[in-house]
């Protein structure tokens, strides 16, 4: 501003001084000043005439003839002078055409350089007062008035030395036209690392304040809980925020229901806000340390747990020996096996009064176990007994035990398909118990015994042996 109201001075100056130029120039070269006091002054004739001692000043070149006629004319005595009078009046007005016509040239040609200066100078001031603008340009909330020549707002930025990037705004946006009195409104860009409700994102904003940039962001503030004040002011650096809106969260805990509003971060936090605490081995359904979720139902297990100590049989193995003396098929228990136990901790636990799968802990053996000895028989079996082949053996049998090879009394002194007891069993030759043997071999055994003793053996079943 200062600067244009300054150029249109220095022009207006500068036109009063070409006027004021020309005419004191045109007065000093037309000799309009003379010398007085005996001084020499401008003649008729052009040449330097003497006005002696009264100082007279030379006559006006421009006067109307009939003034110079008596200025220029030369002084004649009583007694007549240079030439007639009528001679010397015709010569003057010659002479002073003359000089008039010399003079007139070289006056325009000192007043056209001097006109040309002064209307370049009043064209030059209008066309920058055209092209001279006041706008407003506001800079990040900085407002400036000023004067410019841009004509549109690209230019008047880079004139301001205002660099903008892809994240500032611009307003109007650059390359638009500028006019007197506009407004340009320029915001820059601000990176912000925004945390909402545990998700991290990187966003930019032309806000600010922290409420300028959740307002332009969208993000719903109420109730929230903000790591940085409302009106802390972001720098050009950005800043790192966290903000966790308000949300709904229903626990399930003691058989009750409670639903609270929170902005808490944690599961953990919000059960502490719902009045609800854990004790011993008591958890949640979600992991305490997860961020809690709108609408999310979360459960309280109360847990309970104690150490149980069982003792559990440990099985023992058979050894099996074979035997050439037993005919095949026969298996004679040498040793009997006897289970071993051990006692095993188990953790068993109640979650909500549901007794849940016992976990093991711990074991030790309380007694070893002692292995079943059989002796195994490689014998073939013999083809027949004489005297006993051809007899209904299955009747006798089916008589006896029902046809079943491992049957014993209720006394637990007879076995087998024909009922012997373990004496005469082995006296026949054969090993252990009779019930213990084969089919095959039992049969062999009583086929032995008929031949002896014929069918008292069998008081109650003989007969069938013959029907």
């Amino acid at each position: 501003m200062g600067n244009s109201q300054g150029s249109h001075r220095a022009a207006r100056g500068s036109g009063r001084r070409a006027v004021e130029t020309m005419e004191y120039g045109e007065r000093r070269d037309h000799g309009e000043y003379g010398d007085h006091g005996g001084r020499r002054g401008l003649g008729a004739a052009g040449e330097y005439a003497d006005h002696g001692e009264r100082g007279e000043r030379a006559p006006d070149p421009y006067a109307p003839a009939y003034e110079l006629r008596e200025a220029r004319l030369p002084r004649q005595g009583a007694g007549g002078g240079v030439g007639d009078g009528r001679g010397g009046r015709a010569e003057a007005r010659r002479a002073a055409r003359r000089r008039k016509g010399a003079e007139r040239p070289e006056a325009l040609r000192r007043l056209l350089p001097q006109a040309l200066v002064v209307a370049f100078l009043a064209g030059g001031t209008s066309a920058f007062v055209a092209s001279d603008k006041a706008v407003k340009l506001s800079v990040d909330g900085v407002p400036r008035t000023m004067h410019t020549f841009a004509d549109d707002v690209t230019e008047l930025l880079e004139d301001e030395g205002v660099e903008v990037g892809a994240h500032d705004l611009v307003a109007p946006a650059p390359g638009a036209a500028l006019a007197s009195g506009d407004e340009v409104v320029v915001r820059y860009g601000r990176p912000v690392v925004l945390t909402l409700d545990g998700q991290r994102h990187r966003v930019w904003t032309t806000a600010r304040t922290v409420e300028g940039a959740l307002r332009q962001l969208g993000v719903r503030a109420e109730g929230a809980y903000l790591s940085a004040s409302r009106s802390l002011r972001i720098g050009r650096a950005g800043l790192a925020l966290d903000v966790r809106t308000e949300r709904t969260v229903t626990f399930m805990a003691d058989g009750r229901e409670r639903t609270i509003r929170t902005n808490a971060a944690t599961v953990g936090e919000a059960l502490a806000e719902a009045g609800i605490s854990l004790r011993g081995q008591d958890t949640t359904s979600v992991p305490s340390g997860s961020f809690p979720r709108d609408g999310q139902t979360v459960t309280v297990m109360r847990i309970r747990g104690a150490k149980e100590v069982r003792e559990e049989p440990i099985p023992f193995d058979v050894v099996r020996t074979e035997d050439p003396t037993l005919f095949k098929g026969t298996e004679v228990v040498v040793r009997a096996g006897e289970a071993g136990s051990r006692r095993v901790t188990y953790f068993v636990r109640t979650v909500n009064g549901v007794r849940q799968t016992p976990r093991r802990v711990a074991e030790e053996i309380a007694r070893e176990p002692v292995a079943r000895r059989v002796k195994v028989g490689t014998k073939e079996k013999p083809a027949s007994v004489a005297g006993a082949d051809g007899l209904n053996w299955s009747g006798l049998a089916h008589c006896e035990s029902g046809g079943r090879p491992g049957a014993v009394d209720a006394t637990g002194h007879y076995g087998g398909l024909y009922q012997f007891d373990t004496q005469t069993w082995q006296a026949l030759g054969g090993s252990g118990r009779p019930q213990e043997a084969s089919a095959a071999e039992q049969t062999f055994r009583a086929k032995k015994l008929y031949v002896q003793r014929g069918a008292s053996p069998w008081p109650h079943c003989g007969g069938r042996l013959r029907g």
